[in-house]
């Protein structure tokens, strides 16, 4: 089996797959927010965020100092463009999982057929 096209090996892994989903839906998001939604300990979602910085998927921002410090993230142009090619080729795979179907069935269903 070929691996579709979008396919990204570094997205993939469910943690950081449900990090980059979380950053899609959003312009920024603060550290706190993500590590609760995503129920990661401090030190679980920073390997991850630094991991997907690396690679220019996202950006780190750190605001303010001492006690009012806040880390904020986003994903990059790069993060959002390979976050969309992944979901695209895991939509790939999943559709091509079916059952094959035979030229019989698509006779008797030829609207199903041509969508």
């Amino acid at each position: 089996m070929s691996v579709p096209s979008g396919f990204d090996e570094l997205i993939h892994p469910a943690t950081r797959l449900s990090v980059v989903a979380l950053l899609a839906a959003t312009e920024w998001a603060d550290f706190a927010f993500v590590r609760d939604s995503l129920s990661l300990s401090d030190s679980a979602l920073s390997k991850q965020l630094h991991t997907l910085e690396e690679a220019e998927y996202l950006e780190i921002r750190k605001e303010g100092a001492g006690r009012k410090r806040r880390t904020r993230v986003r994903l990059t142009d790069r993060g959002r463009t390979a976050f969309e090619g992944h979901v695209a080729a895991l939509r790939a795979i999943v559709e091509g999982a079916g059952p094959p179907e035979t030229a019989e069935a698509r006779a008797q269903h030829p609207t199903e057929a041509a969508r």
